[in-house]
């Protein structure tokens, strides 16, 4: 029986592709020829990725070409018209530079409060309560971010109990990480263990930025924000470019922390961002052995300095080894049970109810 053209033709028609177009009618077959039984033709598909996805259809082609009567034997080709699709780059994501312009505070989408934790000094506990309170809160139904903004000292990895870097799929927006609830996001993620940052004023600011609008953050009841100790670039940078909620200040209760103290506070009046409350931290210690209560720095400084002052005394802090061991193993006290844990979840309920998160 002699072999025609048509009857091969009719034959690949039968052949499904994927999208449910066949070979004949997707106009994939070229230079089909039919000489004494022996059939020869080409499957031309536009690149090479698509190529490899297509060897179960040349097989099932040559299958259906063979199966035609008379036909003695088939010979066929997949090949590609287009070149292969260049492979893709690594997103690059360059932290830290000038800032870009912009003109007066910014809202950032999706936030709608943005609390800093700001200290006079360091060495006061700024940070520890940083994560312990976005925990809390958290705990509590509150979708929360934390934005580790202390550039030179960052901390909240180790605290937060997180060591992967974080992905940026597009090299201009960077995804957060999550623990404990919270989402979170710290220069130290960025950097190798043990890199310094060695940058000047203008390449914090462009940083800090950075870390502020190019995070997606997602929809978030309140982002706190763990501010370097002191009143430099940083805390300037985020209370003129942002739209603040407002500020708590960490202190110690002897006078040296409350003289530094006293500092933030007045640098957050000239920037015109509400003081939200005063923490006493390391408040008093409680011997785990003998339940001797001891106040090492002294007691209720920070209460008084509130009074004074006029504004909201936010609670108190103890001094435990049970918050410090906590924050060295990366799991927050405030992400368990225990007096620690209430300590901090009695600050969250204070600022919940008084709307300020």
């Amino acid at each position: 029986m002699d072999v025609t053209r048509e009857k091969i033709v009719e034959a690949l028609g039968r052949i499904a592709l994927p999208d449910g177009k066949d070979l004949v009618s997707a106009d994939l077959v070229r230079a089909l020829s039919v000489t004494d039984g022996a059939v020869r033709f080409v499957i031309e598909v536009p690149d090479p990725a698509v190529a490899r996805q297509m060897e179960p259809v040349l097989k099932a082609a040559e299958a259906a070409a063979q199966a035609v009567p008379g036909v003695t034997s088939v010979s066929a080709v997949l090949t590609a018209h287009g070149p292969a699709p260049k492979p893709a780059e690594p997103p690059s994501l360059k932290i830290g530079g000038h800032p870009t312009p912009q003109t007066g505070p910014q809202q950032i989408s999706g936030i709608d409060r943005i609390v800093a934790i700001a200290s006079g000094k360091g060495g006061v506990g700024k940070s520890t309560l940083s994560s312990n309170l976005a925990v809390a809160l958290a705990r509590q139904g509150r979708r929360v971010g934390l934005l580790d903004a202390d550039i030179y000292g960052p901390s909240q990895p180790r605290m937060m109990g997180v060591n992967k870097r974080p992905g940026s799929p597009d090299g201009k927006r960077i995804l957060p990480l999550e623990a404990h609830g919270v989402v979170m996001m710290s220069i130290g993620l960025m950097l190798k263990e043990g890199e310094a940052v060695v940058w000047r004023g203008p390449m914090l600011m462009g940083a800090l930025q950075q870390l502020l609008e190019q995070v997606f953050w997602g929809e978030l009841d309140v982002l706190i924000v763990d501010l370097p100790p002191g009143t430099g670039d940083v805390q300037l940078t985020l209370c003129q470019r942002t739209h603040m909620t407002g500020a708590i200040v960490v202190s110690t209760p002897q006078d040296v922390a409350l003289i530094d103290a006293r500092r933030a506070i007045d640098m957050f009046g000239k920037l015109k961002t509400p003081i939200l409350g005063l923490v006493e931290n390391m408040s008093t210690y409680v011997c785990p052995n003998c339940g001797h209560e001891a106040h090492l720095f002294g007691h209720g400084g920070v209460a008084a300095e509130a009074e004074a002052l006029g504004v909201p005394f936010l609670g108190e802090v103890p001094l435990s080894l049970e918050i410090r061991q906590a924050g060295d193993t990366g799991v927050p006290v405030a992400a368990g049970e225990g007096p620690m844990a209430e300590a901090y979840a009695r600050l969250a309920a204070r600022l919940i109810a008084g709307g300020m998160a």
